[in-house]
């Protein structure tokens, strides 16, 4: 039996989607011979015709993603869009690099490892851009015997 034109009919006065409709499988000799808006109606009240719920979209899986990403996961070079240079600019670099230099210089003028003047000398050089991490810088600084009865 050909129920296409009943399904249409429900659906627009339902407000779903065709695949929403559900017709009762032991009234469809009734609801064949409803040809007009009204009669679907009809059926409607009467409970032979009727819409399906909605169907949700689970967030399981987001969730658990968003939850590996907060623990620094799903990062590998895979999921990488941006350049290297565009995750962390230059700047932030730099920025990061040149804090750990001159904490270092200051802790180590304190510790009196180092003097004043060596302090603002390695200090410069650290400004423009000698150095590549700490240890670089107390290598040179021990190379160069800057460091007092080294460490």
């Amino acid at each position: 039996m050909n129920l296409t034109t009943q399904k249409r009919l429900a659906a627009s006065i339902l407000k779903v989607g065709l695949n929403r409709v559900w017709i009762d499988p032991e009234r469809i000799e009734e609801v064949s011979m409803a040809i007009t808006r009204d009669g679907v109606k009809q059926l409607i009240n009467d409970g032979a015709i009727k819409a399906k719920p909605q169907k949700g979209i689970s967030s399981y899986r987001s969730k658990k993603i968003a939850e590996q990403k907060a623990k620094g996961k799903r990062k590998g070079a895979g999921s990488r869009k941006g350049a290297k240079k565009a995750r962390t600019p230059k700047k932030k670099q730099w920025m990061t690099t040149i804090r750990a230099l001159r904490k270092d210089l200051k802790e180590m003028r304190e510790d009196e490892v180092i003097d004043a003047t060596t302090y603002r000398k390695l200090y410069k050089m650290a400004k423009g851009g000698a150095f590549r991490s700490k240890s670089y810088m107390r290598n040179y600084a021990r190379d160069h015997d800057l460091i007092k009865g080294d460490e």
